[in-house]
């Protein structure tokens, strides 16, 4: 299993985690991604495929306190960040994207 943060717009977001099968973090998170907007994931492999996908995650939350590391993070309401991960990658995030090579440590 792997961990999955999800991060949404609104003001009482609680951040919460969710256990994702292999299969499902691969659906969720292609080619070596680790980061996943809900639109995007959406579009990619449908409406319906995505509501089974996301059902069987919210079934699964898991306590922060316990997990052991953290996979991905799967955006909601946020499309605005889109722009601080152009290639859905954490670890390639840039902290300003008006400025060339400007990326995060």
């Amino acid at each position: 299993m792997k961990n999955i943060q999800v991060i949404d717009g609104a003001e009482n977001c609680a951040y919460d985690i969710f256990a994702a099968t292999e299969k499902e973090f691969a659906l969720i998170f292609p080619a070596g991604q680790d980061i996943e907007f809900i639109d995007d994931f959406v579009r990619r492999v449908g409406k319906k495929r995505a509501g089974k996908v996301l059902a069987a995650l919210r079934r699964r939350r898991q306590n922060k306190k316990e997990i052991q590391g953290l996979h991905g993070t799967l955006f909601y309401e946020l499309a605005f960040k889109k722009k601080y991960y152009p290639t859905k990658k954490d670890n390639e995030a840039i902290a300003n994207p008006s400025k060339k090579d400007n990326k995060s440590p």
